[in-house]
């Protein structure tokens, strides 16, 4: 009875977010057996998190048939990017149309595309929602930054605090996006302004986006301490009027930001994916594309693996690993990289981080390029 027991499952997914539920969904389209372990409760009210998600990652969707799931007003495409720097004239455009693509990315409402994701879950016949843990050839770890899994695993995930936290919130605009996302480096903070058609909170219609703002702790903190009157009055001085007349549909919310990599993405009968195994800071909108990253990757090794070869091998986990080191370090480098270049308030990198946005705006082939990296191509 005890390795009848022991044979039940395949694989246990720890964590249900949107990345754990990608994996056990993933995972259980090769008929594998897979356990979920994680409260599979209907997301909060007032939920005003948008994720962005990239070209591979809203394939890795379709393929799990939760894409078209999804409302149509719950998923707004970008057809435009407008980058603005610290000075006059220094700003860098990408447009879909130059880049031959239907669209630079998708914003989609966080709330709605777990339910789908959940939803998914019900009726997936392989996938069996567990309350505590059972035996499994492989176990993935999808629990976010806190993962108590990982750290009972003795893996260390050092993190560098940046000292900021971003401010998310639902806006209206008197004026249409257009499928344009707008952003603004400066120093000391971050401004992302994305469309997000999804209708508003407190039954509000108009024009809408998602708004994603990093401050330094103490300012980021003292804007959350402002009525909304006077941080919509702050919003729109920051923003200079350049995508319309705005105000709040809803709360505000805030979180700590940190890049952080766990020492190890895998082991014997252990992989770690999502935030349980990195987090970058989102000034580029690429923490969940990331993570969907991971969830493809694992099930390509999965499914390449030798008949002979058992899910919890050592080895074929390690091939994982690899596959996922080399964009994740790039990412995190290229986040960091950036949050250094115009946090710093030097002269000569201000002048050096202004004339290369301009510079780069100039060069087609440096654009193609960036929009390829962050559309996962």
């Amino acid at each position: 009875m005890q390795k009848q027991e022991q044979a039940a499952y395949d694989v246990l997914v720890r964590g249900t977010g949107a990345v754990g539920l990608c994996t056990a969904l993933a995972l259980s389209r090769q008929g594998l057996r897979v356990a979920l372990l994680g409260a599979l409760a209907e997301p909060a009210e007032g939920d005003v998190r948008a994720y962005a998600l990239n070209a591979a990652s809203v394939q890795l969707l379709q393929t799990l048939r939760v894409w078209d799931a999804l409302p149509a007003d719950a998923r707004t495409a970008v057809h435009e990017m407008h980058v603005q720097g610290d000075a006059p004239g220094a700003a860098i455009d990408f447009s879909a149309w130059q880049q031959a693509l239907p669209e630079l990315a998708w914003i989609v409402d966080t709330a709605e595309l777990e339910r789908a994701l959940r939803a998914a879950v019900r009726f997936a016949p392989h996938i069996t929602p567990v309350a505590a843990e059972v035996p499994a050839a492989l176990q993935v770890l999808a629990e976010g930054k806190a993962s108590a899994a990982r750290a009972a695993l003795g893996v260390k995930m050092p993190r560098q605090l940046y000292g900021q936290r971003a401010i998310a919130a639902r806006l209206l605009s008197d004026r249409p996006h257009a499928g344009l996302a707008r952003q603004w480096f400066r120093s000391p903070d971050v401004l992302a302004l994305l469309p997000m058609d999804r209708p508003l909170l407190e039954g509000r219609t108009g024009h809408g986006l998602a708004l994603v703002w990093s401050l330094p702790d103490a300012l980021s903190d003292a804007h959350m301490a402002l009525d909304d009157a006077a941080f919509t009055t702050l919003l729109n001085d920051a923003t200079a009027g350049a995508a319309g007349t705005l105000q709040l549909a809803g709360p505000r919310a805030q979180w700590p930001l940190m890049l952080a990599q766990a020492e190890q993405f895998s082991g014997p009968g252990w992989v770690l994916v999502g935030d349980a195994a990195h987090v970058v800071h989102p000034l580029a909108g690429q923490g969940l594309n990331l993570g969907l990253g991971d969830v493809l990757a694992l099930a390509e090794v999965l499914a390449a693996r030798e008949a002979w070869r058992p899910l919890g091998d050592e080895r074929l986990l390690a091939r994982y690993a690899r596959a996922r080191l080399g964009p994740v370090r790039a990412m995190a480098q290229v986040t960091d990289g950036l949050l250094h270049l115009f946090a710093s308030e030097q002269p000569a990198l201000k002048l050096l981080r202004n004339q290369g946005l301009t510079l780069a705006n100039r060069l087609t082939p440096l654009k193609r390029l960036l929009t390829g990296r962050a559309l996962g191509a």
